[in-house]
């Protein structure tokens, strides 16, 4: 399967090139070029201020500290919160924080806080984000926006427009070098409407991750969709409008029938979703491929096309597709360099009172088609509508 990937990777490539008279040694000279000839990004704050986060969600891996909110010259760290005591302190050393609280039930109740980062098990999510809002206070979330549940995620969608708050999700691929460039060319009309897109996230892992309270155990792959479908929502700021999905079974114990609290026995879910340009967009989560670990994607239209950060098409002027510049002192850190410039975007869209790239009806339109993929699955591959979820100035 492994080696299947990467040569349909390079078929596909080609073949791109071909289809559209030009070549694949073109393209990156030409993305050369216009980074070249582009002015050198540098970070700007947005205000002369700080932001007072809490952050919330100590995890396997010291998560919370993850994204650099204690590295950011906008952020001050208030509080941490974590609801295992060593971890707590784990993640008040990791974040240089000398206040804590017990849960975010308690933290969100701080009036000093303005914003908090909710990095805690998938399932609480929603419920957490809605917390965290109803109490006044800004909001970036860990994907999925929601885990399992149309409804949860809609209650959220509620929250926001009520309470007028930034909500942000924060999806890593939207923020790698290739998904970036992508997202820029797509704008400039490089590649004009996508007639296929590809993503895809392949994680092998025959045991579960050591997660709070076992919620990866035996769960539904697509129901972690966001750092696939990333990869069309993300770049286009388009949408899925129905998906046939279909469902492998490993046999991993996790797997088994009644080994897992979703009762769900697929280890790998490949979609294929209609979109809302007419085109269709393959998306995949698979957990029991071997040889291949990847969070990627592939863009094919009628003016270009998009392997990794190689451009193939016919415009010849591309827009400057380099990444926004970091804050001084703020590494890329994990996924690809994503992780400081999620948080500089959150920080940054509170100082200047704009909508952040992942908002919530992004973030919803990356994570409800995978939850209606799983539904697919269960239905032996039936075509499901996917609902719609557009900022008001879209409909």
């Amino acid at each position: 399967m492994s080696n299947f990937a990467v040569d349909r990777r390079g078929f596909l490539g080609a073949l791109g090139a071909a289809a559209l008279g030009t070549t694949l040694a073109a393209g990156p000279s030409a993305q050369q070029a216009a980074a070249q000839n582009a002015p050198k990004k540098k970070w700007r704050p947005a205000a002369d201020r700080k932001v007072r986060v809490g952050i919330v969600g100590y995890g396997f891996c010291k998560f919370g500290a993850q994204f650099g909110f204690q590295n950011h010259p906008n952020v001050e760290v208030a509080a941490v919160s974590d609801l295992i005591p060593e971890r707590r302190k784990g993640l008040m050393k990791a974040c240089r924080c000398a206040k804590s609280y017990e849960s975010l039930e308690v933290l969100v109740k701080d009036p000093k806080i303005e914003a908090v980062f909710v990095a805690t098990d998938a399932p609480s999510h929603a419920r957490h984000s809605i917390e965290v809002l109803k109490n006044g206070k800004h909001v970036m979330s860990a994907v999925p926006a929601t885990f399992g549940s149309i409804e949860e995620g809609e209650k959220l969608l509620e929250t926001v427009k009520k309470t007028g708050l930034k909500y942000m999700m924060a999806e890593t691929s939207c923020f790698r070098e290739d998904c970036w460039g992508m997202r820029q060319i797509y704008q400039a009309g490089g590649f004009g409407r996508l007639v296929y897109s590809e993503g895809e996230y392949f994680h092998y892992r025959s045991t579960p991750l050591d997660s709070y309270k076992g919620w990866r155990i035996g769960s539904p792959p697509l129901w972690y969709p966001t750092h696939s479908t990333a990869y069309y929502v993300g770049v286009t700021g388009k949408r899925f409008v129905s998906v046939s999905c279909a469902g492998f079974r490993a046999g991993f114990d996790a797997f088994k029938p009644g080994a897992n609290r979703y009762k769900n026995e697929f280890t790998d879910e490949i979609a294929l979703f209609r979109t809302s340009e007419g085109g269709t967009s393959r998306q995949c989560m698979c957990k029991s491929v071997i040889g291949y670990h990847a969070e990627a994607g592939r863009v094919f239209g009628e003016k270009g096309s998009m392997n990794g950060t190689r451009y193939s098409g016919k415009v010849k002027k591309l827009p400057d597709i380099t990444r926004p510049a970091l804050p001084p002192g703020v590494p890329g850190g994990g996924h690809g360099g994503s992780h400081g410039r999620l948080t500089d975007e959150f920080i940054t869209s509170i100082l200047a009172d704009r909508e952040p790239l992942v908002n919530i009806y992004e973030a919803l339109s990356m994570t409800a088609g995978g939850i209606v993929a799983h539904q697919s699955a269960l239905k032996d591959g039936e075509t499901m509508k996917v609902p719609q979820y557009l900022p008001p100035k879209s409909k």
